[in-house]
């Protein structure tokens, strides 16, 4: 990586000289983009210069290491050097994640679609498991979580939950969750203590705003009915469930969570807007990638990306081979060893094809 840290000085100063002409100065887009440019470079050279100095400072301990005669400096210059290789090692890290790609939607909030797959009541169980860590930790990052539409079992599980996610670098942090999520545990109801495998799938959709994609009167079939609860119990006695079809697709949503007919009108649109631009966005992807798989996975709804697996405290991300021993801290929120993995995973891929 140090490598590279020339030619991205060389490419910063180009940035700055031409920021600073007049004539960039006259075109407001240009000057918006440049910046943009020059935000993503300079964290990189900082870090690359840091390293830089880090590893001359260890390549100096090593050398005097060799040289030296005195048993105190000796231990000395050990413990130095330690600090020195774990500091070189959290530098290369930060630098991976840095030389990640600015991605146009890093700054979406999200639409987080988690559903019960196969595994009946123990799936949905799972569901509602998965909707709490995800919740825990965006209360840890300060991020603002809202149902958009909930389907309980009336059991303790979830059929479906449909929310959005706000903050800062939500679709950052949450954009690898997308794939289906396999646990392995005994159920309460299970008297021989058997360990069962069920499913849920993930879906992670940057949150469209009315401009980013348009949607015709015309093309939608809206139909109101009366919101019905577990069991087919009524939630409430008017017609204020929605369910909005979009012709041209055949998407369906359907939004029962507001005793407002208009509410949950608001809300199927903003799930079949964020549907619709993640259709968009996918056929962008497919056309600039070609046939190219990303490495820390393609994001196909239906690829298995983790395993959760509760009698061994283990989760398991198939794409990055990453194998953590508390699981239950993760299922508490604690999510980020996780997911700045992916991140660096990320970064290295990127680097590769830099």
């Amino acid at each position: 990586m140090l490598e590279k840290l020339d030619s991205f000085e060389k490419e910063l100063a180009g940035l700055d000289m031409k920021i600073s002409s007049p004539d960039t100065m006259k075109d407001m887009n240009l000057f918006k983009s440049l910046m943009q440019e020059r935000s993503h470079l300079v964290p990189i050279v900082e870090e690359l210069q840091h390293l830089k100095h880090v590893s001359s400072q260890l390549e100096e301990s090593l050398a005097l290491l060799k040289s030296e005669t005195d048993p105190d400096m000796i231990e000395m210059t050990k413990e130095e050097i330690e600090g020195l290789k774990a500091e070189v090692e959290a530098s290369t890290s930060r630098t991976k994640v840095l030389l990640i790609p600015p991605d146009p939607l890093s700054g979406k909030n999200i639409i987080m679609e988690i559903r019960a797959g196969t595994g009946g009541e123990e799936a949905a169980l799972f569901a509602a498991d998965l909707y709490r860590m995800y919740t825990h930790y965006a209360e840890a990052k300060n991020w603002k979580i809202e149902i958009l539409t909930l389907n309980e079992t009336g059991l303790g599980g979830i059929k479906e939950v449909v929310c959005s996610i706000s903050g800062k670098d939500v679709y950052g942090s949450l954009r690898w969750e997308s794939g289906v999520h396999r646990v392995q545990r005994v159920p309460e109801t299970e008297a021989g203590g058997r360990i069962h495998t069920s499913a849920c799938t993930v879906a992670v959709l940057p949150e469209a705003e009315e401009t980013d994609i348009e949607i015709r009167p015309e093309d939608l079939k809206v139909d109101v009915m009366r919101s019905g609860g577990p069991g087919g119990q009524s939630v409430n006695t008017t017609d204020s469930a929605v369910r909005m079809t979009h012709l041209p697709t055949g998407i369906v949503v359907i939004c029962q969570d507001e005793k407002s007919q208009i509410k949950n009108k608001a809300k199927a649109l903003r799930v079949l807007r964020s549907r619709l631009y993640d259709m968009e966005e996918e056929k962008k992807a497919k056309e600039r990638a070609d046939a190219r798989r990303d490495q820390v996975g393609s994001g196909d709804r239906s690829e298995r990306i983790r395993t959760y697996n509760f009698p061994q405290n283990r989760l398991t991300d198939h794409r990055i081979n990453l194998t953590l021993y508390k699981l239950d801290l993760i299922m508490n929120g604690q999510l980020e060893e996780v997911t700045e993995a992916l991140k660096i995973a990320a970064g290295e891929a990127a680097l590769k094809e830099s």
